[in-house]
């Protein structure tokens, strides 16, 4: 690769707005089909099927209620920001150094910055701001938590282990704030997702997708066939995999089980950050140099529709509840929330040090009850 945003797939970040080194301008067409020929091989030699409707299954539960508060990673700001989700307002801050990464521990109470400037993580009091720091290696820049909480991966992106990065995911026990190990996988590691059940990890990195077992740390599989992966979210099911690949202007879809490519649809220009709604029926992408959302139908793989946004549009997330779709914008500094009953954006959110825009790269966003 040509550059480090390119090796590293992170952006370069300053309080006055974002250079993404190599980005392609030229947008892709939305062509809302699968390929019947993908050009990447899976792992087992086979090539992918069609997306059919028999690979998604819709949780029939009741959705939860609407989250309290968003906390976004202004990344240029030095600031996670808090937003009353109802009101559509900033209501404070949590200061940090460049952090890229955020997540929201289950009760709300604390809140886990990848310190991406230093070498720690920090873990915060969602209500005080209170902050602990938990030293690990160089440059974390995603941080995960499993689903009942006890478990932090934060990738670890600095180091001199080879051209891209480090190799590291760092495992952090929530219970004592402390790191309990490190575990290896492929060069540059980006984004993690557990598994609904909390039992596996998936991360993606510069040598393709790899698989770890929570209960041992363990790397127990390793899909190498996907060209530079990027964004990964889960189906409600555990069952499909959805990863991004920018240079591609790809989403996959692939079984988690075996890491077989079940599908791919073409997106808009450098696809980024993924995320899926809660009943499993549609995928929403940010297209980073397309300035917009695609909304694809988990059922049939098409794209459904394309939804404008601010600049840069580079993280992603679903409300628990369902009904709201954020997206961080790396150029103007926005929040634009879209509502996934219309799939138009309803709101665009900005503060922070000017009077419209948050002045920073919006590169995180967790969602969280009041503590």
């Amino acid at each position: 690769m040509s550059s480090a945003f390119q090796r590293h797939r992170r952006v370069a970040i300053a309080a006055a707005g974002l250079l993404i080194a190599g980005a392609s301008v030229t947008a892709l067409g939305l062509t809302g089909t699968f390929s019947s020929a993908p050009k990447a091989a899976t792992a087992s030699g086979e090539r992918a099927q069609y997306w059919t409707v028999s690979k998604v299954v819709t949780n029939a539960t009741q959705a939860p209620a609407l989250p309290a508060y968003a906390y976004v990673a202004a990344a240029g700001g030095d600031e996670v920001v808090k937003v009353n989700v109802a009101a559509d307002q900033i209501t404070g801050t949590l200061s940090d150094d460049t952090g890229e990464g955020v997540a929201v521990s289950p009760d709300g109470s604390t809140v886990y910055i990848a310190n991406t400037g230093q070498y720690s993580v920090l873990a915060a009091n969602s209500t005080t701001g209170a902050e602990t720091s938990i030293e690990l290696g160089a440059y974390p820049q995603d941080v995960t938590l499993s689903p009942n909480g006890s478990l932090l991966y934060a990738t670890v992106t600095g180091g001199d282990t080879g051209p891209g990065g480090s190799n590291v995911i760092a495992v952090i026990d929530t219970a004592t704030a402390t790191v309990t190990g490190d575990i290896t996988v492929g060069t540059a590691p980006r984004q993690v997702v557990f598994s609904p059940n909390g039992t596996r990890a998936y991360v993606t990195t510069e040598d393709g997708i790899y698989v770890i077992d929570t209960a041992t740390s363990h790397v127990v599989q390793v899909f190498p066939n996907f060209e530079d992966p990027q964004g990964i979210a889960i189906s409600p099911n555990g069952s499909m995999l959805y990863v991004t690949s920018p240079d591609a202007g790809t989403l996959w879809q692939i079984n988690a089980a075996t890491g077989r490519l079940i599908g791919q649809v073409n997106g808009g220009a450098e696809p980024y950050s993924v995320a899926v709604t809660p009943n499993g029926s549609t995928i929403y992408v940010a297209d980073m140099n397309s300035n917009s959302v695609d909304v694809i139908s988990a059922a049939t793989g098409r794209v459904t529709g394309s939804i404008p946004v601010q600049g840069l549009p580079m993280s992603i997330a679903v409300t628990p509840d369902g009904s709201q779709v954020w997206v961080g914008n790396g150029y103007t500094g926005s929040i634009s929330v879209i509502s996934t009953a219309t799939n138009t954006v309803t709101t665009t959110i900005s503060g922070g040090g000017q009077a419209t825009a948050l002045n920073s790269a919006l590169t995180a966003i967790a969602f969280g009850p009041a503590s």
